[in-house]
This record gives structure tokens, sequence and C-alpha cells, in this order.
């Protein structure tokens, strides 16, 4: 939603598409969503993102060398979450930039990262709101990630190269960020004529035109960064099980271990 506004619980989804309401985009704005609707998600998303918060410690204590990796996908998802793109039906959408890190860290991490990219953009940006975290949390940094590494995942255990999965993993944690917020919002406001399936469709129809490209867009872009990753720190991202010895690139990593053996030789 593009601005903040009053909402009575009698708004319905043809009025929020219509233009009554504001168009949508995938950060639900401040104070759009019903009370018990906005602390409902809060308290749904609350176990994600301490647990996140755990794991983004545990990482660093056990490698503290990860620390930089954590702030660079961290930043990524800012910035690729921050772009809005204005939709030919009325919305804009935008990438969201968790794929990166979910590929790296696994969900967990990246539901604590999420929500604290989240946050700074609600309050340096005014994009998504405080009373709105918990959705925009739940669809951004939790559904989307575990949606994504499910695919990827599996098609690692597949014998699929690296590669090829983060795209699929981007790909798919996109979309079903999407399709996650199109569920939040026609439960929130159900079509007056045919209810929450009517007003689902209608959501699904307005992020579709434009989501589907971004998404395939966002995809190469995370393939893109993990390629030069993969150059750059290989040892980094062997040692969080990222990738297995036989997929580091030939000379991957080789200035490193020249600076190595030369302190060793000091």
């Amino acid at each position: 939603m593009s601005q903040e506004t009053d909402h009575s619980t009698d708004i319905d989804a043809h009025e929020v598409l219509g233009g009554k309401a504001h168009p949508t985009k995938m950060h639900i704005a401040e104070g759009f969503l019903p009370p018990a609707h906005a602390v409902a998600w809060t308290i749904a998303a609350a176990p994600f993102v301490v647990h996140g918060a755990i794991q983004v410690v545990a990482t660093v204590k056990r490698q503290p060398s990860a620390g930089p990796l954590l702030a660079a996908v961290g930043a990524f998802s800012f910035v690729m979450s921050a772009i809005k793109l204005p939709s030919v039906t009325g919305s804009s959408s935008h990438p969201t930039g968790t794929g990166l890190g979910t590929a790296i860290f696994r969900p967990p991490v990246m539901a604590f990262l999420g929500t604290i990219v989240l946050l700074f953009q609600a309050l340096l940006l005014a994009h998504g709101g405080i009373t709105t975290l918990g959705a925009n949390a739940f669809s951004m940094a939790i559904a989307g990630p575990w949606a994504g590494f499910a695919v990827f995942f599996a098609l690692r255990k597949a014998g699929v190269g690296v590669l090829p999965a983060v795209f699929a993993l981007a790909f798919v944690a996109d979309l079903f960020t999407y399709i996650v917020t199109s569920f939040q919002l026609a439960l929130a406001f159900p079509s007056a004529e045919g209810g929450f399936g009517e007003s689902f469709v209608e959501f699904m129809g307005v992020f579709a035109i434009t989501q589907v490209p971004l998404a395939i867009v966002e995809g190469l872009i995370t393939v893109v960064i993990v390629r030069v990753l993969m150059q750059v720190a290989s040892s980094e991202l062997l040692n969080l099980g990222f990738l297995k010895s036989r997929e580091i690139p030939a000379g991957a990593g080789e200035e490193h271990r020249s600076s190595d053996r030369e302190e060793v030789q000091r």
C-alpha cells in the first residue's frame, strides 16, 4: 500500500484494488491491516525471528569471518527490497533480495536479517510499517525464504549445480512472498461477493503481471553475486556448508592462500 490511511473493516478487495483504499504493493503499509490481523501476524512471526537471532549469534561465534558476509547479504536485501517498480495494474512491485542470504546462511538467519531490513525500511523510508512489521516479516523474511530453500535443498539433493539451484531459490522466494502477501490481504479484506477466494485471486492477479519477470531478474542477479562470491569468498562459503570442495572454482581464493603462505614464512 503506497499511503497510510484509516481503513474501516467493511473495505473489501474491490475497493482496495479499485483505488478507493489505495493501490497495493508487497510491503503492507502502516495502519493498513485491522489490529487483530496485525497482532496475529506479529505473534506468528516472532518465534522465527527470535530463533533467527540465536542462529546469527551462533554463526558469528562459530565462524567470526562470516560477519562481513552476513552484513553484505543484509545490505543486499535492503537495497533490492527498497526498489519500487510501478505495475501496469496500478500497484508497485519490487524484489525481495532474500534469496542470497537464504542460500548462504539458511532460512532461520534470513528471518532475523529480513526483519531488521524491514524495520529499517519502515523507520527510514516509510516503506511498510511498525504495526505491519509482523505481517511483512512473515511473508518476506520467513515464508518466502523457507519456500525457496525447500526447492534449493531438493535440487541440491538431486545433484543440481549450485548456481541453477540458487536461481530457483531466489525465484521461488520472491514469488512465494507475493503469494503470502496476497493471502494476508485477502484474509483481511475478503470480497463482499466472493469472499476470501475471490479476493485472493484478484490480489494475485495484480501482483503476477510484474512479479513473475521481476522474480526471474532477481534470480539472475543473485546468481551473478553468488558466482562472484565463489571466487572471492570460497573458503567462507565452504566453511558455511554452502559449497562442496569440488565446486570451488579453479583459482578461487588463490590470493588469500598466497597471503597465508607468506605470513607463515615470515
